[in-house]
């Protein structure tokens, strides 16, 4: 089979609210590592790394503003040389296609793969994705299909036509909804189709004129978008006025059903879209009870149950078909036949206006991350740890004064027209209005204790001077 180069584009919007408390608007469920100590989206990266086999693939990316550095992290976890495009906003599938198919050459043949799912053959993959590329390469837009294990309600199908040639690649009839149990098990005994896996390969050429045919609003807001777009090293920006007047809709309504050339490949092997507790407890293998443990869980005189517990012990004592999701700030307790509606329940937490609907007690940011450990009426204790070389911004604040313990590692500060090199139990203030800066010149980690207060601790509490990673310095604006 002839060798076609391939540009793998990984969808990484989505918020994975199915797998609250784990996964969270603020750090969705591609970017937390859950298996083997990975992300799903470093997994996918090292995936599409093995499609171009002696080169170096350029992967393209395409995000949120706010979880910019996540995508940059993963790649640079992987190995992998990318750029990462930056949605202004959310509008699904057929909207950050067309940004990545603009961003292209017309006659690039373009991967495009969600940023969240599970396939744990890599070699399958790739030989799969190659079957695909004869007919990308003649103009057909190929998806593909997963064969179906089981008559599942939670994936949409795809039809099956006529084969094309001698190989596996056959026509799409249609793609069918999410279907109900009795639906599903009708489709699966009639024995033509696959589970949907939302998975593309096109020419950059034919997608752009098949979104131009069917979803000409689509195509001109990203054509419009794209023209006007900046780029700051690895990341290009859109334009967002442009951008922000698009429709939100998936590819599959704006273009898929209603296109003429549209084939699709199957796919054999194992494949979890990682979508519910459900599908995460599937990952681990079951004890002789049915149970299944990710980390410090324990279960006694009980059956079929999930614990995901990182930070400390669960115990389960008598219970049968339960998830239990602990993490430090929340504990998740459902019936595992109550697994989809997870996400009305984060709903219900948002219009509580509770916290944890959204953002983790650990939050990540460019130069690693702070854990806030406590808070009180007029002061927060934050765990700060900071990457070898990184830096925070050059910073002041109006409302509150820090005291900074160095538990690990070596701490180069800037306090006013000071500098000063900490080492581990060495400590220094921050008096109220000073500027200040926080680096790590080691090569190990640096891990701090920050001991905030003051009468307003919000993070927005910040006057930014200086910043390497380019974020604004207007208020309000997060460390």
């Amino acid at each position: 089979m002839k060798n076609f180069d391939i540009t793998p584009v990984i969808l990484c919007g989505g918020h994975g609210t199915r797998l609250w408390p784990l996964s969270r608007k603020s750090f969705p469920k591609q970017f937390v590592p859950l298996i083997k100590g990975k992300s799903l989206l470093e997994h996918t990266l090292e995936r599409v790394a093995r499609l171009n086999p002696g080169a170096l693939p350029q992967t393209w990316c395409i995000a949120a503003e706010d979880h910019r550095f996540l995508v940059m992290n993963a790649l640079q976890a992987a190995g992998l040389n990318g750029r990462v495009i930056l949605e202004p906003a959310a509008r699904n599938t057929a909207a950050a296609m067309g940004l990545a198919a603009w961003h292209a050459q017309p006659e690039d043949l373009l991967l495009f793969c969600p940023s969240d799912h599970h396939i744990p053959d890599a070699e399958a993959f790739a030989a799969m994705v190659r079957q695909g590329c004869p007919a990308a390469a003649a103009g057909a837009i190929v998806t593909f299909g997963v064969v179906p294990s089981f008559p599942s309600t939670a994936y949409g199908y795809i039809q099956r036509g006529a084969l094309l040639g001698d190989g596996p690649t056959s026509e799409v009839l249609r793609f069918i909804e999410k279907p109900d149990a009795d639906e599903a098990q009708r489709l699966l005994l009639q024995g033509d189709v696959l589970w949907n896996a939302g998975i593309f390969l096109v020419q950059a050429g034919t997608l752009k004129a098949a979104l131009a045919l069917h979803a000409p609003d689509i195509y001109k807001s990203c054509q419009q978008a794209m023209a006007g777009a900046t780029e700051d090293g690895n990341f290009v920006r859109p334009e967002a006025a442009a951008f922000l007047a698009c429709r939100a809709e998936s590819i599959d309504y704006a273009v898929l059903e209603h296109h003429d050339q549209v084939v699709v490949v199957p796919f054999a092997g194992a494949w979890s879209d990682v979508g519910s507790w459900n599908a995460v407890a599937a990952l681990s293998p079951p004890d002789a009870q049915g149970n299944r443990i990710d980390g410090q869980g324990v279960v006694v005189q009980g059956s079929n149950n999930y614990i995901h517990a990182e930070h400390r012990p669960v115990v389960a004592l008598g219970t049968q078909d339960l998830l239990i999701i602990d993490t430090p700030d929340a504990l998740l307790v459902a019936n595992r036949s109550h697994a989809e509606a997870v996400k009305q329940v984060v709903a219900l937490l948002e219009d509580r206006d509770m916290p944890q609907a959204v953002l983790h007690r650990k939050v990540e940011r460019p130069w690693g991350n702070y854990d806030s450990v406590d808070v009180g009426a007029r002061y927060q204790v934050k765990r700060i740890t900071v990457r070898p070389g990184a830096r925070l911004s050059l910073q002041m604040h109006y409302h509150r004064a820090e005291h900074w313990i160095v538990v690990k590692g070596t701490a180069l500060i800037t306090r006013g027209e000071e500098e000063i090199l900490l080492t581990e139990n060495q400590s220094t203030f921050i008096p109220l209005g000073v500027k200040h800066r926080l680096q790590n010149p080691g090569k190990t980690e640096l891990e701090l204790i920050e001991v905030q207060s003051g009468g307003y601790l919000g993070e927005d509490d910040i006057v930014r001077f200086e910043d390497t990673y380019g974020r604004v310095a207007t208020l309000p604006v997060v460390a």
